[in-house]
């Protein structure tokens, strides 16, 4: 009997086996992540707010702070490595500013005023993915085209060097496109500016605070 029940088993898995073979059980298989590594280039908008403060280097000593607002809008290049959820990389940006603001010292007419033409940085780039998701901090160099100027005749540009740092979120909306926000903070430095026969030296020292969405597409 015994030799029996072991020989129908047997003979059970064989004609059981061509089924299988032929129709295997499907296997749940688990999407993979969003792989945040390549290159990526994009345009970026926001707006700005910051501070100018302007100081007098001869003669009679004066000091004013024009408050500063506006808009920018821009493109970026950057690169990305992920190793497992962390990710590291490298961001570059310029932007074109209409960042300025002026203020009156004096009698009336006696205006100052800074004006933020571009801006731009070169920042390392480092956060944490959730698939489509990164959370991210970034900071660098960051420098700019400030324009410092007094009412009637006086105007005077330089290039500033300074740093910024910042954080962001970005969702990658497909395998192409990802959009993200972001909240900067840029300290641009002082900068010296000589004056004219009517008009004395001055330093000017400029922070700005920058709030942004970027669209980037993913080479």
């Amino acid at each position: 009997m015994r030799r029996l029940t072991l020989a129908s088993a047997g003979f059970l898995t064989a004609l059981a086996a061509p089924a299988f073979a032929a129709d295997p059980m499907a296997v749940p298989m688990t999407e993979p992540g969003f792989d945040w590594t390549g290159y990526y280039a994009g345009l970026q908008a926001g707006y700005g707010w910051g501070q100018s403060d302007i100081t007098g280097t001869e003669g009679e000593p004066f000091s004013t702070s024009p408050d500063l607002d506006g808009g920018f809008v821009g493109g970026h290049v950057a690169g990305l490595w992920q190793f497992d959820q962390a990710v590291i990389g490298a961001e570059a940006e310029l932007n074109y500013s209409r960042i300025d603001g002026t203020t009156v010292l004096g009698p009336p007419g006696n205006i100052f005023g800074t004006d933020i033409k571009w801006f731009g940085s070169v920042n390392a780039k480092a956060g944490y993915a959730m698939d489509r998701l990164l959370v991210y901090g970034i900071g660098g160099v960051a420098f700019a085209g400030i324009e410092t100027s007094q009412a009637p005749d006086f105007a005077s540009t330089r290039a500033h060097v300074g740093w910024t740092v910042g954080a962001g979120v970005d969702y990658a909306l497909t395998d192409k496109f990802v959009v993200g926000a972001q909240y900067r903070y840029y300290d641009f430095g002082s900068e010296h500016h000589d004056g004219s026969a009517e008009f004395v030296a001055r330093d000017q020292d400029v922070k700005q605070n920058t709030v942004g969405i970027n669209l980037s597409y993913k080479f």
